[in-house]
């Protein structure tokens, strides 16, 4: 029977990332930390090397792959059994990413920054999965709006999905993630994981990052190392709301938390 949840951790290689932006420039640290997080229950690694925080600003194609291929490669080598994915809008770095070992793309902007990173993915039969975001980092949360968040966010996932098929990669290979945070309101993101199961309903797996985010400090007025608890708390309820992909900075206390809620939530 196949786990009910997986845990994808992130491993930022930025100098500027909101809540550990230049804790693992160095891709010794980086690689540490990977493994560290592999140890603590993470299934996928998440390694990103441009920013996406709001307000960030893009990175050249040759730092980005400065920073993420080292990284990569000395996972690959050193006998990590979680899967790979590389963080990045780019078809250059994806390729890099992949030709040293990633086996999944991450792609904030579902493939419209770079359409043929969608051919990449199908072609080299990788996982990926396809983000909303409202503008770009810098600019989205500049008065975001929408009719309605819920319905509005459906539609661009359902529209993406038809994309990625089209270009040849299979739908089981396709995982979706609503954006929280990505040009969102506080409210929107709450509204968002409230009726959370009307876009699980879209047929594909959700993946839902909400680590450390504002809207989690608006809430609890509590700062970017001391949510914790709220990000249980915001992860939980998108477990039982049909989220089965959790990306998280701390892996360890999740897994503990979505142990429990999948042994009473889903228990059959």
């Amino acid at each position: 029977m196949p786990a009910p949840f997986r845990i994808m951790g992130v491993l930022n290689v930025t100098p500027d990332s909101f809540s550990d932006g230049g804790q693992y420039l160095d891709a010794q640290a980086a690689l540490a930390h990977a493994l560290e997080l592999e140890r603590d229950g993470a299934a996928i690694l998440d390694v990103g090397g441009e920013s996406t925080r709001p307000g960030a600003e893009p990175v050249a194609v040759e730092e980005e792959l400065r920073r993420v291929v080292p990284v990569i490669e000395a996972l690959s080598a050193g006998g990590s059994r979680a899967q790979i994915s590389i963080d990045t809008i780019k078809l250059p770095v994806a390729r890099a990413a992949v030709d040293a070992g990633a086996t999944y793309v991450n792609d904030v902007t579902a493939f419209r920054h770079d359409p043929e990173l969608a051919g990449l993915v199908a072609d080299r039969d990788l996982d990926c999965c396809l983000m909303h975001m409202l503008g770009e980092p810098r600019t989205m949360q500049q008065s975001p709006h929408y009719d309605d968040v819920v319905s509005d966010v459906k539609a661009f996932l359902e529209e993406r999905l038809a994309f990625a098929v089209a270009a040849g990669i299979p739908e089981e290979r396709i995982q979706l993630d609503p954006g929280i945070g990505f040009g969102k309101t506080a409210d929107h993101n709450l509204e968002l994981l409230r009726r959370l199961d009307e876009l699980a309903a879209i047929g594909r797996p959700l993946l839902i990052g909400v680590s450390r985010k504002s809207f989690l400090g608006r809430i609890t007025g509590r700062e970017v190392g001391d949510r914790l608890a709220a990000t249980l708390a915001a992860n939980v309820l998108a477990f039982t709301k049909g989220a089965t992909i959790f990306r998280v900075h701390d892996v360890a206390p999740l897994r503990d938390a979505l142990t429990v809620a999948a042994a009473t939530v889903r228990a059959p």
